[in-house]
Protein backbone atom coordinates (compact mmCIF):
# COMPACT_ATOMS: atom_id res chain seq x y z
CA UNK A 1 0.00 0.00 0.00
CA UNK A 2 1.32 3.44 -0.87
CA UNK A 3 1.95 6.05 1.81
CA UNK A 4 -0.95 8.08 3.15
CA UNK A 5 -0.15 11.72 3.87
CA UNK A 6 -2.21 13.36 6.61
CA UNK A 7 -2.35 17.14 7.00
CA UNK A 8 -4.61 19.84 8.39
CA UNK A 9 -6.54 22.05 6.00
CA UNK A 10 -7.09 22.25 2.25
CA UNK A 11 -6.76 24.83 -0.48
CA UNK A 12 -9.62 26.74 -2.14
CA UNK A 13 -9.20 24.74 -5.34
CA UNK A 14 -10.21 21.59 -3.39
CA UNK A 15 -13.52 23.04 -2.17
CA UNK A 16 -15.69 21.54 -4.97
CA UNK A 17 -14.11 18.10 -4.54
CA UNK A 18 -14.53 18.13 -0.76
CA UNK A 19 -18.10 19.42 -1.08
CA UNK A 20 -18.88 16.54 -3.47
CA UNK A 21 -17.35 14.00 -1.06
CA UNK A 22 -19.29 15.47 1.86
CA UNK A 23 -22.52 15.42 -0.17
CA UNK A 24 -21.86 11.83 -1.22
CA UNK A 25 -21.47 10.79 2.41
CA UNK A 26 -24.40 12.77 3.82
CA UNK A 27 -26.78 13.06 0.84
CA UNK A 28 -29.38 10.73 2.34
CA UNK A 29 -29.50 12.80 5.53
CA UNK A 30 -29.61 16.19 3.79
CA UNK A 31 -31.25 15.56 0.41
CA UNK A 32 -34.70 16.92 1.33
CA UNK A 33 -33.25 19.99 3.05
CA UNK A 34 -30.59 21.08 0.60
CA UNK A 35 -32.04 20.16 -2.77
CA UNK A 36 -31.52 20.74 -5.60
CA UNK A 37 -28.13 19.09 -5.61
CA UNK A 38 -26.33 21.84 -7.55
CA UNK A 39 -27.33 24.39 -4.90
CA UNK A 40 -26.38 21.98 -2.12
CA UNK A 41 -22.90 21.53 -3.59
CA UNK A 42 -22.43 25.28 -4.08
CA UNK A 43 -23.57 26.01 -0.51
CA UNK A 44 -21.34 23.34 1.04
CA UNK A 45 -18.31 24.43 -0.98
CA UNK A 46 -18.85 28.03 0.12
CA UNK A 47 -19.06 27.28 3.85
CA UNK A 48 -16.27 24.70 4.21
CA UNK A 49 -13.63 25.78 6.74
CA UNK A 50 -10.12 24.40 6.19
CA UNK A 51 -9.21 25.21 9.81
CA UNK A 52 -11.57 22.42 10.88
CA UNK A 53 -10.40 19.73 8.46
CA UNK A 54 -7.83 16.96 8.48
CA UNK A 55 -7.19 15.54 5.01
CA UNK A 56 -5.67 12.29 3.78
CA UNK A 57 -3.85 12.40 0.46
CA UNK A 58 -1.91 9.98 -1.69
CA UNK A 59 1.80 10.43 -2.40
CA UNK A 60 0.79 12.30 -5.56
CA UNK A 61 -1.44 14.69 -3.61
CA UNK A 62 -4.78 13.18 -4.63
CA UNK A 63 -7.44 13.67 -1.97
CA UNK A 64 -8.41 10.36 -0.34
CA UNK A 65 -10.57 11.47 2.56
CA UNK A 66 -11.44 14.19 5.05
CA UNK A 67 -12.27 14.27 8.76
CA UNK A 68 -13.99 17.39 10.00
CA UNK A 69 -14.39 18.64 13.53
CA UNK A 70 -16.28 21.34 15.36
CA UNK A 71 -15.04 23.74 18.01
CA UNK A 72 -16.37 26.89 19.64
CA UNK A 73 -14.64 28.75 16.78
CA UNK A 74 -16.40 26.94 13.94
CA UNK A 75 -16.92 23.68 12.07
CA UNK A 76 -15.93 21.94 8.85
CA UNK A 77 -19.34 22.80 7.42
CA UNK A 78 -20.57 26.04 8.91
CA UNK A 79 -22.71 28.81 7.59
CA UNK A 80 -25.86 30.39 8.85
CA UNK A 81 -28.90 32.22 7.55
CA UNK A 82 -26.91 34.59 5.33
CA UNK A 83 -25.03 31.78 3.58
CA UNK A 84 -28.19 29.68 3.20
CA UNK A 85 -30.07 32.68 1.78
CA UNK A 86 -27.31 33.33 -0.75
CA UNK A 87 -28.00 29.90 -2.26
CA UNK A 88 -31.65 29.15 -1.44
CA UNK A 89 -33.28 32.59 -0.97
CA UNK A 90 -34.59 34.08 2.28
CA UNK A 91 -37.66 31.83 2.64
CA UNK A 92 -35.65 28.74 1.70
CA UNK A 93 -32.98 29.70 4.23
CA UNK A 94 -35.58 30.16 6.96
CA UNK A 95 -37.19 26.73 6.80
CA UNK A 96 -33.94 24.94 5.96
CA UNK A 97 -32.21 26.63 8.88
CA UNK A 98 -34.91 25.48 11.30
CA UNK A 99 -34.50 21.84 10.27
CA UNK A 100 -30.70 21.98 10.07
CA UNK A 101 -30.61 23.38 13.60
CA UNK A 102 -32.11 20.08 14.77
CA UNK A 103 -28.96 18.30 13.59
CA UNK A 104 -26.58 20.69 15.34
CA UNK A 105 -24.50 19.52 18.27
CA UNK A 106 -22.44 21.83 20.44
CA UNK A 107 -18.94 20.91 21.57
CA UNK A 108 -18.36 20.30 25.27
CA UNK A 109 -15.28 21.57 27.08
CA UNK A 110 -12.44 19.07 26.81
CA UNK A 111 -14.17 17.08 24.05
CA UNK A 112 -13.35 17.30 20.34
CA UNK A 113 -16.61 17.00 18.41
CA UNK A 114 -16.29 15.35 15.01
CA UNK A 115 -18.17 17.01 12.15
CA UNK A 116 -18.07 14.20 9.60
CA UNK A 117 -15.58 11.78 8.11
CA UNK A 118 -15.68 10.65 4.50
CA UNK A 119 -13.39 8.74 2.15
CA UNK A 120 -13.37 8.61 -1.64
CA UNK A 121 -14.99 5.51 -3.06
CA UNK A 122 -11.74 4.38 -4.70
CA UNK A 123 -9.84 4.64 -1.40
CA UNK A 124 -12.29 2.72 0.78
CA UNK A 125 -10.95 -0.36 2.49
CA UNK A 126 -7.36 0.96 2.46
CA UNK A 127 -7.18 2.22 6.04
CA UNK A 128 -7.90 5.86 5.23
CA UNK A 129 -10.71 6.14 7.79
CA UNK A 130 -8.48 4.57 10.44
CA UNK A 131 -5.64 6.98 9.62
CA UNK A 132 -7.98 9.97 9.75
CA UNK A 133 -9.42 8.89 13.11
CA UNK A 134 -5.89 8.52 14.50
CA UNK A 135 -5.05 12.01 13.26
CA UNK A 136 -8.22 13.40 14.86
CA UNK A 137 -7.18 11.78 18.14
CA UNK A 138 -3.71 13.34 17.90
CA UNK A 139 -5.21 16.74 17.14
CA UNK A 140 -7.61 16.41 20.09
CA UNK A 141 -4.72 15.60 22.45
CA UNK A 142 -2.73 18.57 21.13
CA UNK A 143 -5.76 20.78 21.86
CA UNK A 144 -5.94 19.47 25.44
CA UNK A 145 -9.06 17.36 24.90
CA UNK A 146 -9.60 14.18 26.87
CA UNK A 147 -11.97 12.57 24.40
CA UNK A 148 -13.41 12.64 20.89
CA UNK A 149 -17.17 12.52 20.34
CA UNK A 150 -19.19 11.76 17.23
CA UNK A 151 -22.68 10.69 16.32
CA UNK A 152 -23.38 7.80 13.98
CA UNK A 153 -26.74 7.13 12.34
CA UNK A 154 -28.50 3.78 12.24
CA UNK A 155 -28.29 3.59 8.45
CA UNK A 156 -24.47 3.56 8.55
CA UNK A 157 -23.45 0.28 10.25
CA UNK A 158 -20.12 0.24 8.41
CA UNK A 159 -19.05 3.51 10.03
CA UNK A 160 -20.24 2.30 13.44
CA UNK A 161 -18.15 -0.85 13.05
CA UNK A 162 -15.08 1.26 12.23
CA UNK A 163 -15.60 3.44 15.29
CA UNK A 164 -15.98 0.38 17.54
CA UNK A 165 -12.77 -1.13 16.12
CA UNK A 166 -10.96 2.12 16.83
CA UNK A 167 -12.01 2.13 20.50
CA UNK A 168 -15.09 4.37 20.50
CA UNK A 169 -17.62 3.46 23.16
CA UNK A 170 -21.36 3.55 22.37
CA UNK A 171 -23.42 6.06 24.29
CA UNK A 172 -26.92 7.51 24.34
CA UNK A 173 -29.22 7.07 21.35
CA UNK A 174 -31.58 9.69 19.99
CA UNK A 175 -34.77 8.60 18.23
CA UNK A 176 -36.00 11.02 15.55
CA UNK A 177 -39.61 9.88 15.56
CA UNK A 178 -41.57 11.40 12.63
CA UNK A 179 -38.54 13.49 11.60
CA UNK A 180 -37.01 10.27 10.24
CA UNK A 181 -38.93 11.03 7.04
CA UNK A 182 -37.09 14.36 6.70
CA UNK A 183 -33.59 13.19 7.57
CA UNK A 184 -33.62 9.66 6.15
CA UNK A 185 -32.58 7.88 9.35
CA UNK A 186 -34.45 6.83 12.49
CA UNK A 187 -31.84 7.00 15.23
CA UNK A 188 -28.43 8.40 16.00
CA UNK A 189 -26.00 7.10 18.58
CA UNK A 190 -23.36 9.11 20.41
CA UNK A 191 -19.93 7.48 20.50
CA UNK A 192 -16.84 8.59 22.45
CA UNK A 193 -13.18 7.76 22.35
CA UNK A 194 -11.29 8.39 25.58
CA UNK A 195 -7.76 9.58 24.86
Amino acid sequence: MSEILIARGFCDAERPEIAALFWGAFRNKLRLLLRPEDKALAFIAAVLDPEHAICARSETGALLGVAGFKTARGALVGGGFRELAAHFGAFGALWRGLFLEMLEREPDAGVLLMDGIFVTEAARGRGIGTALLAAVGEHARAEGCGSVRLDVIDTNPRARALYLREGFEPGPKTDLGPLRHVFGFSRSEEMRLTL
